[in-house]
């Protein structure tokens, strides 16, 4: 997109509203990025779109443009499913300050807050509206929703629909049921991951025939990007190479992501560059939400530059001077790590994605895989302790369920794995306590078949295979990565 001189504020009543105009006037910019254009043209249409396109490269503008397109009276509203509270909270706060009218409601609202924001949403205010697919669950929220035509359904970060998605987010799959609710919608999901297995997935959960949504996928060329793999043998030889690339010329004049898999390594080397004397901060999902959030707020605004990271820090970062992001331990997968590097260098200029590859990394993922992965046998002893014992389960929490389903190591996640997973299938009242210890229906048949489940672990060792074969690339790794998102997939486009 080139921007134009000027932003303006207002726009000749006489002149029809198109897209380049309303881009022009709300956002600056005097044309749009191929094919932005072609897809906002193709949902004010009234047709379904599936967007794959890299992280920076403007998804949101695809639905954004449209909710000031097709406005009806008051009760046109565009709303966008998305997975994280920081996230709605930037793009509504950029919106707003653009004369946008959007809003957001979650679980960062305060009662009155929220009541104040029903009432404002139900009387026809705002165009656009960002939720996550939780806010659903609530009767009071579908009952404000019931007063306005949802004239497009926006899916961000839609790879957590599909169980084959790297983020898989249990409330996406009852988008279908969403949908129908809204009275079928026209649907766009967006996301800069997706191979062709899980786009089909995407497909299913929405409740839409392949053949009615239509694929735009850009590739994930960024010419920008130096992807660069660095085969190490230890700890000590990882510490060398990031500090020696800290130190690169090229790089420094940016900030700088650090990936790492397991908190106590993210530790271990915070100490170390400590005792080099780079400074640096420390994000993670074990710190409270006000640190964290004081962390990312602080890499944002420049005054931190440095932040060693679990792939708990990344969406809603979007800055556009990240000039390094380095991945210490081995991702799970390639479209984790491709999720990752894509925060890298979104202002155009060189940039170094850098991962540090050591074999052993490999048996940490395969644990991972483990504990995402119960077999049939874990989940009847979940379900017969739940009902056999729910007294024991609600007086002493999942640490107590944990300690009698498991002796081999207190750190075992596959409890957290399993409640999630039937809470995902509407087996328990929650995923958290005490609504995770009480069952209110029969699990489906999927919980007892364990070739439904082992084939589940192979597609997860299959993903953590593909980082094998990056890692072993010897040519081009754009190209294979374009290879493993496209795949064979017949999608309509």
């Amino acid at each position: 997109m080139n921007k134009s001189k000027h932003l303006h504020s207002h726009q000749d009543s006489t002149e029809p509203r198109t897209p380049e105009s309303v881009l022009c006037q709300f956002f600056g910019f005097e044309s749009f990025r191929k094919p932005q254009a072609e897809i906002i043209r193709h949902v004010c249409d009234g047709k379904h779109a599936m967007v794959v396109m890299p992280t920076g490269m403007g998804k949101s503008l695809c639905y954004q443009i449209p909710a000031l397109l097709l406005q009806s009276g008051r009760q046109g509203l565009v709303l966008v499913l998305s997975p994280l509270i920081a996230l709605m909270q930037d793009q509504v706060d950029s919106l707003q300050e653009r004369g946008i009218d959007a809003a957001f409601i979650n679980s960062s609202l305060g009662r009155e807050q929220r009541l104040q924001r029903y009432a404002e949403v139900a009387e026809g205010k705002y165009c656009l509206l960002y939720v996550t697919p939780e806010r659903f669950r609530k009767s009071e929220f579908r009952e404000v929703l019931s007063n306005r035509e949802v004239s497009l359904l926006a899916v961000d970060e839609a790879h957590c629909v599909s169980q084959w998605g790297h983020d898989f987010r249990p409330d996406y799959s009852r988008l279908a049921e969403i949908r129908h609710w809204l009275h079928d919608p026209t649907t766009i999901a967006l996301t800069a991951t997706a191979t062709a297995e899980c786009r089909a997935d995407i497909y299913r959960q929405l409740g839409i025939p392949a053949d009615e949504i239509r694929l735009f996928h850009e590739g994930i060329d960024r010419p920008n990007l130096k992807l660069d793999v660095r085969e190490v043998w230890d700890e000590a030889e990882k510490i060398d190479v990031v500090e020696s690339t800290l130190n690169d010329e090229n790089y420094r004049n940016g900030s700088v992501i650090i990936y790492f898999s397991l908190i106590k390594t993210l530790e271990r080397f915070s100490d170390a560059l400590l005792s080099r004397g780079i400074d640096h901060v420390n994000y993670h999902g074990d710190l409270p939400r006000d640190k964290r959030r004081r962390i990312q707020k602080a890499f944002m605004s420049g005054k931190a530059d440095l932040v060693l990271a679990t792939n708990a820090f990344g969406m809603g970062v979007d800055k556009e001077d990240i000039r390094l992001v380095m991945h210490a331990e081995t991702p799970g997968s390639v479209e984790s790590y491709y999720q990752e590097i894509g925060r890298a260098g979104r202002d155009g200029n060189p940039s170094l994605c850098l991962w540090l590859y050591d074999q052993n990394d490999l048996m940490t993922q395969m644990q991972f895989i483990e504990w995402a992965n119960p077999d049939a046998d874990f989940y009847s002893r979940v379900l017969t302790l739940l009902s056999e014992h729910p007294e024991e389960c609600q007086g002493f929490g999942l640490d107590w369920m944990n300690d009698r389903l498991q002796r081999v190591s207190r750190h075992d996640h596959r409890l957290a794995t399993a409640i999630s997973m039937l809470d995902r299938q509407g087996v328990i009242a929650g995923s958290r306590p005490p609504e995770c210890f009480q069952i209110i229906s029969q699990p489906p048949e999927m919980f007892r078949d364990d070739e439904f489940l082992a084939d589940k672990k192979r597609r997860d060792q299959e993903r953590l295979y593909g980082m094998v074969e990056l890692a072993s690339e010897q040519h081009d790794r754009k190209a294979f990565l374009n290879r493993y998102f496209l795949g064979t997939a017949e999608d309509h486009s």
